[in-house]
C-alpha cells in the first residue's frame, strides 16, 4: 500500500472513496460544510435521521454523487475529549475493512484535528490501523474469493503546515504495521508449511534484505552447545529444531558501546502437546504457538528499517512438539545448556523448556535487558483474556519501561507477581526444577521456571497466550494472528536511553 499526504478538501478528493473519521457530535462539523454543500446537504440529513453521530465503532458507507470520490465513509471515534491514538488506530482499521468490502483500490482519508493527539501521532495511528485492518491471510483461497487490495491511500492534511509531520507519522505507522503483518503471516501459516527450518529461512531472507546478521544453529550446533532443551522437545518431530539469531546494529570493534537489548521468542511451530497430547478441540490454533518467535523476527525487521541506534538481538527457539516413538515423555530428565536439570511432568509444558536454552544463550551476549515473548500458558488467557498480555520479571524499572511501551502502542501488558512461593512450587523431586507447577498460579510458576535461566540480567517475560491471535474480528484485526509484540518491542527500543 502506498501512502501520500496532500492538503486538499474532502470534497475534492478523488478515488474510489473518501473516509472521514469524526468525533461524536449532534451536527456535522463546520469543517465539512463544503463537503455537505457538494453533496446537496446529505451530511445534515444523515445527522438529522440519526444514521450517524460519531460514536466509537460507528461506520456509515454510502455511494455518493456530487464529489469526485465514488463513496463516502464516515467512521466514528467517540467523544472528542477522550479520543486518543487508539481511537484513530481503531478508526483506521474499521475504514480499511469497509473499503475492502467496497472493493476500493484508491481512497482518501481525512486526518482529524484532536486536542489530545499530535498530528504526527495521528497519522501514525491511522496508518497503523489501516495497514493492520487491511491485512488478510488469503493465500490459500481461490482467486474468485479474493477482493482487490487497497493500493493507494491519500491522507488529507487539515493544515499545510502539518504535511511534513503527517508524512513522518504515516511512514512510521506503515512500517510498524507492515512488520507486525510480517509476523502475522508467519503465524497464520499451517504447521506443515511453517516448520523450524521455514522460520530459519525467513530469518535468512530478512538478513539479506535488511542488512541483519543471521546465525542458525541446526542439530549438530545445538548438540555442540549442549542445548538439550530444544533438542529434546523437537525430538518427536520429523522437522528438526533450530535456534535462530538475528542481530541489528552490532557495534564494530573499537566503536562506542551501544545499548544491547535481547528479544527472545518461543517458536513452537506446532504444538500437539506431545505425549501429553492436547484435546482435539481448537488444536488447529496451535500453529500459532510460534507467535512469540514471529514477533521477534518482525521486530528485527522494523529495527533494521528504522536504523535504530541500539544493538538488538533476536533469538527464536524453534521446534515442533510431536508425539512419535522418539518423543520425550513425562518423567524424563533434561540437562539444560545452563546446567540445571529439568524434570518433565508434562510434555505440553514444552515452551519453557526450549526457552531455557534460548534465555541462557541470550545472557552470553551480556545484554542490558532481555525481553521474552511466549504463548506460554492457558492460565494467562483465563486471567486476562485476549485484551492484555501478562508481564513479569526480575527488574521493576524494566517492567515499568515495558509497560510504558505497551500503553503507548495499546499492546497492553498487565503485571502479575513473581514471588518466592512461585519458585518453591517448581522445585524438583529428582531434578532441580519441574517443568510445571500445576494449574494454580500457572502464569507465575511458568515465569518462575524461566527466571532460573537469566542470571542477574534485567529480564521481563511477556505471556502473550491470549493476545497472539484473535478468536473474533476486532477493529483492526481479522480472526487469526495479531503480530502482538512487534510494535511494543520497537517502542521500547525507541524510548531506550
Amino acid at each position: 500500500m502506498q501512502f501520500e499526504v496532500q492538503r486538499k478538501d474532502a470534497a475534492a478528493a478523488s478515488g474510489d472513496a473518501v473516509v472521514i473519521p469524526l468525533t461524536k457530535s449532534d451536527a456535522p462539523p463546520r469543517a465539512l460544510q463544503a463537503l455537505d454543500h457538494a453533496l446537496g446537504g446529505l451530511l445534515a440529513r444523515v445527522w438529522e435521521g440519526g444514521d450517524f453521530t460519531g460514536k466509537a465503532s460507528e461506520v456509515l458507507s454510502l455511494p455518493v454523487a456530487g464529489i469526485t470520490a465514488k463513496r463516502l465513509v464516515l467512521v466514528g471515534i467517540g467523544e472528542e475529549k477522550s479520543a486518543n491514538a487508539e481511537s484513530l488506530r481503531a478508526a483506521g482499521g474499521r475504514a480499511a475493512k469497509t473499503l475492502a468490502r467496497a472493493k476500493a483500490k484508491r481512497a482518501a482519508l481525512a486526518v482529524p484535528a484532536l486536542r489530545r493527539v499530535r498530528p504526527e501521532d495521528a497519522a501514525q495511528a491511522l496508518a497503523e490501523g489501516v495497514v493492520l485492518g487491511a491485512y488478510r491471510f488469503d493465500k490459500y483461497k481461490s482467486g474468485n474469493d479474493k477482493p482487490p487490495a487497497l493500493e493507494n491511500l491519500v491522507l488529507l492534511a487539515p493544515d499545510a503546515r502539518q504535511i511534513a509531520a503527517l508524512r513522518r507519522g504515516a511512514k512510521l505507522g506503515q512500517l510498524l504495521a507492515e512488520s507486525a503483518n510480517f509476523a502475522r503471516e508467519l503465524s497464520n501459516e499451517p504447521g506443515a508449511v511453517c516448520t523450524p527450518e521455514h522460520l530459519a529461512a525467513e530469518a535468512r531472507k530478512l538478513a539479506r534484505a535488511h542488512g541483519l546478521k543471521v546465525t542458525v544453529l541446526a542439530e549438530k550446533e545445538l548438540e555442540r552447545e549442549k542445548m538439550a532443551g530444544i533438542l529434546t522437545v523437537g525430538r518427536g518431530s520429523a522437522n528438526p529444531p533450530r535456534l535462530i539469531v538475528l542481530e541489528h546494529g552490532a557495534p564494530a570493534k573499537g566503536a562506542r558501546k551501544r545499548p544491547t537489548l535481547a528479544f527472545v521468542g518461543k517458536g513452537i511451530t506446532f504444538d500437539s502437546g506431545g505425549i501429553s497430547i492436547k484435546p482435539a478441540a481448537s488444536m488447529d490454533e496451535m500453529k500459532h504457538d510460534m507467535s512469540g518467535g514471529a514477533a521477534v523476527l518482525g521486530a528485527l525487521r522494523a529495527a533494521a528499517l528504522l536504523a535504530l541506534p541500539c544493538h538488538v538481538i533476536g533469538i527464536v527457539a524453534a521446534a515442533q512438539n510431536m508425539p512419535d516413538g522418539n518423543a520425550y515423555v513425562p518423567g524424563d530428565i533434561i540437562r539444560s545448556a545452563q546446567g540445571k536439570t529439568i524434570e518433565v511432568l508434562n510434555t505440553d509444558a514444552e515452551g519453557r523448556i526450549v526457552l531455557s536454552d534460548a534465555l541462557h544463550f541470550a545472557t552470553r551476549h551480556k545484554p542490558d535487558a532481555i525481553v521474552d515473548l511466549a504463548t506460554l500458558t492457558g492460565a494467562c488467557v483465563v486471567a486476562l483474556g485476549e485484551v492484555a498480555c501478562a508481564v513479569l520479571g526480575n527488574d521493576e524499572k524494566l517492567i515499568a519501561k515495558v509497560r510504558a511501551a505497551a500503553d503507548a502502542t495499546h499492546e497492553r501488558a498487565w503485571p502479575l507477581p513473581l514471588w518466592d512461593e512461585h519458585k518453591t512450587a517448581i522445585k524438583g523431586t529428582v531434578g532441580d526444577i519441574v517443568n510445571t507447577g500445576g494449574r494454580n498460579g500457572g502464569v507465575s510458576t511458568a515465569a518462575a521456571f524461566l527466571s532460573h535461566f537469566v542470571g542477574e540480567t534485567p529480564w521481563v517475560h511477556l505471556d502473550i497466550a491470549g493476545t497472539a491471535w484473535a478468536t473474533k474480528e476486532t477493529p483492526y484485526y481479522a480472526k487469526g494472528a495479531t503480530g502482538f509484540g512487534v510494535r511494543l518491542l520497537i517502542e521500547l527500543v525507541r524510548r531506550w536511553k
